[in-house]
Parts: C-alpha cells; structure tokens; sequence
C-alpha cells in the first residue's frame, strides 16, 4: 500500500455528516431500523445488517429506518463466495447433531438449504441499492466484482469493507472503496476473512488499527472488543478516524435480541469462544453447548457456509422451543462483559462523555510530559 499522506485531515466524519466518531455495527439478525434510528439521530452512524435479508426485505428496513431519521445510515451486505453444496458432509453433520436435536424431541432436517444469498450473485439486491441510494454500503467477507462497485459509486454511495489483515485492506484499497473497517480478532459476530480457510494472524484491533493508519491512505474504522469511551479515544490515537460498536448495542431495547440473549450479556461474566460450529465461518459468540460441540474432538468437518448455520438455527429452534438457550447464536466481542443495557440514545451520550473525559485525560497526560 502506499504510504499515508503527509496531511492528517479526518474526512470521514465530515463526508457522512457525524458529530461523533460512532459507528453502530450491522449485526445482521439483530440490528433494527429502530436501532439504527437511534445511534444516527445522535450523531452516528446506524447501519441495518442486510447479509440475512432478500430485497423486498431489505427495501422495508430502509424506509423504516427514514421514517425514523433524516440522517445517514448505513447498510451491510455479506460478499462470500458460495459454497458448493456437499451432501455427504451436511449428512455427517446432520449425524454428529442428531443426538442434541433428540434431547428436545426432535429430528435434525432432512437436508440443509443455502439459507442466504452472497451479494456478488444478488442482481435483486443491486437494484434495491441503486433506488434507494443509502448513504453508506459496507462489505463483508470480501468484495463485489468491479460492476458492482462502480455503479454504487456512480450513484454517489459512500462504500466501506472489512480487513482482517494489511492484504485485505490493500485488495479495499486498490478496488476503490472510500474507508476500510479494521476487523480485529476481538470483534463479536462473523470474521471477515476474505478466504476462511487461509492463513489468519488474528490480529488484534490495536495492532490493526495502527497498521493500516500508518500504511493506507484510506480513512480506518477500528472494530472489535470497543465498548466505551476509553476504548473509542484508543483507537482514535492510533489513527483511526470513527470506532465500530456492535456488542455494545445488542443490549439496547432498541435491537432485537431475546431475553436470553440480553440476559447472557448483562447477567454475569461473559466468555467468549470463535467457533465454526454455528455457521460454517469463524464468528466470536458467548460459548454454549453448541460451540463446545464444535470443539469436541471428534467434532466433523461442518458442510460450509451458511448451510452448518441452516442447521443450528434448526437445532436452536428445537431447544427454544422447550425454554432452553443451550444452543443459540449470540455473537458477542471479548469484551461483551461492559455491556450496559441502556437505551441507544443514552448509551451514544454516554460513550460521547466518556470519549470526552478519556480525551481531556491523554491531553492533561501529554501536558505533564
């Protein structure tokens, strides 16, 4: 990548018209027009996760979303591409499942379906963003061909993507985007590797932060394990220009996450696992039954992206439906353990203090010195 220009102008908050450098994460499944309303109407950046979505669902998140601010918003769409379908591995995951679904009485799917459409193949989704022209389009698990590209640029969209590594941020850069998330390894949710089965150095979002701010010339939003104003103000000195929250937000009433889910986050110590077992993709959640199964050493090869997710939400369904949570997808960054629980409107006020105080702390610091 080329080295960063010799100017430090932050344009990214300028360019999306934010008075704070909060980006609300997508978390496709759990972010709601309600919620994204509510971080941008305080300054941030709300954005719908739109990687579950078909388009007719997607339209309607989006005129939700402005019925409830005039503001920018964001939305995110999963770029993976699609995994060959493999009857003999669905059928020995199927198998290894099986005695978990017969606790709660019930048998696993005869089969496993593509639940989810990768973005590079959806020419229905496409329309939808071109006519509803969202201020900004983030990517997930890698890009969308260059056509693609180009006609969201052409319709004036600010375009963001994931990098978990230097090599992801400079295939961002090189195909024109206009900011790049940097991933790190503490993040909730789906990690956006470009290639899951390649080499991965896990990096951490502090690392990562400050090597793409000190390599790329591309605004940087750090990502992961950021829970308040001390952890926005750090990235912000290692050169990131915003800071992308997504635990922090899934407690708000405004998400919709279950009971369950908000009473594993607020009720006590959280720990965390990243697991392939939910969905066939390295994502970090709250450990359960289901990730101790994906750890087991006799654990199957899962049948890949999203059809290993088809089955757990099959599985989940089954215990939900006898009270049990054992098995849920509750996507969740290590430090899952700050969790609050506020409205979104406090919680953005609150993390705007924070930021504040944690700011006016590093200037009196640098004064001493």
């Amino acid at each position: 990548m080329p080295p960063p220009p010799a100017d430090t102008a932050r344009p990214l908050m300028a360019r999306l018209g934010l008075s704070t450098p909060i980006i609300q994460a997508p978390m496709a499944g759990v972010s709601t027009p309600a919620l994204a309303a509510a971080v941008s109407n305080a300054g941030g950046l709300g954005s719908l996760g739109l990687g579950a979505a078909n388009a007719a669902g997607a339209r309607e998140a989006i005129a939700q979303t402005r019925a409830l601010t005039s503001r920018p918003f964001g939305v995110n769409l999963f770029c993976h591409v699609p995994t060959a379908s493999d009857a003999a591995r669905q059928a020995r995951w199927l198998e290894y499942l099986a005695p978990a679904f017969a606790e709660f009485d019930a048998q696993p799917p005869a089969a496993l379906r593509e639940i989810y459409t990768s973005f590079v193949a959806d020419d229905a989704m496409l329309d939808v963003l071109l006519a509803e022209r969202p201020a900004v389009v983030s990517f997930h698990f890698g890009l969308p061909d260059a056509a693609r590209l180009a006609a969201l640029r052409q319709a004036g969209i600010y375009l963001m993507a994931s990098a978990t590594s230097p090599e992801e941020a400079a295939h961002i850069a090189d195909a024109g985007l206009d900011a790049i998330i940097a991933q790190g390894a503490e993040a909730g949710g789906h990690r956006g590797i470009f290639q899951p089965g390649g080499h991965d150095e896990h990096l951490g979002t502090l690392a990562l932060t400050r090597l793409l701010a000190a390599q790329c010339r591309l605004p940087v939003i750090a990502a992961g394990g950021i829970m308040d104003g001390a952890g926005i103000a750090a990235v912000l000195a290692l050169g990131a220009q915003a800071a992308q929250l997504g635990t922090a937000f899934v407690s708000c009433p405004e998400s919709s996450a279950d009971a369950a889910y908000r009473q594993a986050l607020l009720a006590g110590p959280v720990s965390t696992i990243s697991t392939l077992a939910i969905s066939g993709r390295p994502a970090r959640g709250i450990a359960n039954r289901l990730t101790a199964l994906g750890a087991a050493a006799d654990c199957p090869p899962t049948p890949g992206y999203p059809y290993t997710y088809d089955a757990g939400k099959a599985l989940h369904a089954a215990a939900k439906a006898q009270g049990s949570a054992d098995f849920a997808a509750q996507w969740a960054g290590q430090a899952a353990a700050l969790s609050r629980g506020l409205p979104a409107d406090e919680l953005m006020r609150r993390l705007q203090d924070e930021l504040t105080g944690a700011a006016g702390r590093l200037a009196a610091y640098g004064a001493r010195g």
